[in-house]
């Protein structure tokens, strides 16, 4: 039995909307889920490729909220999607990983 690979948005198709999950950066590149954070790629924000370049499709045109960025692919990997099957519930907030106290919404 095979895992099932996370979905990111370096695979998603243009114009498909989608949420946010987590942010996964490289060992190579790990101040990537800070810069991406500040950017507005946090769990649970609406995000769609809006466009790839041509040849090559690097890099992206990406929506992140109402904002719009270009992504290299290489960034657009680290932003990993929800699945179709899971829903908004399973997003663990980035203070809840990183041992900070967030302020709780009603």
């Amino acid at each position: 039995m095979s895992a099932v690979p996370i979905p990111t948005l370096a695979h998603a198709a243009i114009g498909e909307a989608h949420r946010v999950k987590a942010l996964q950066p490289p060992a190579y590149a790990p101040e990537w889920k800070q810069w991406l954070e500040e950017l507005g790629f946090v769990a649970g924000e609406h995000v769609a490729v809006l466009a790839r370049a041509m040849p090559g499709h690097d890099p992206l045109v990406v929506r992140i909220g109402q904002s719009t960025f270009a992504l290299r692919r290489a960034e657009a990997d680290c932003v990993q999607l929800l699945g179709l099957d899971e829903d908004a519930s399973c997003i663990v907030p980035t203070s809840a990983m990183n041992g900070t106290n967030g302020a709780s919404h009603a």
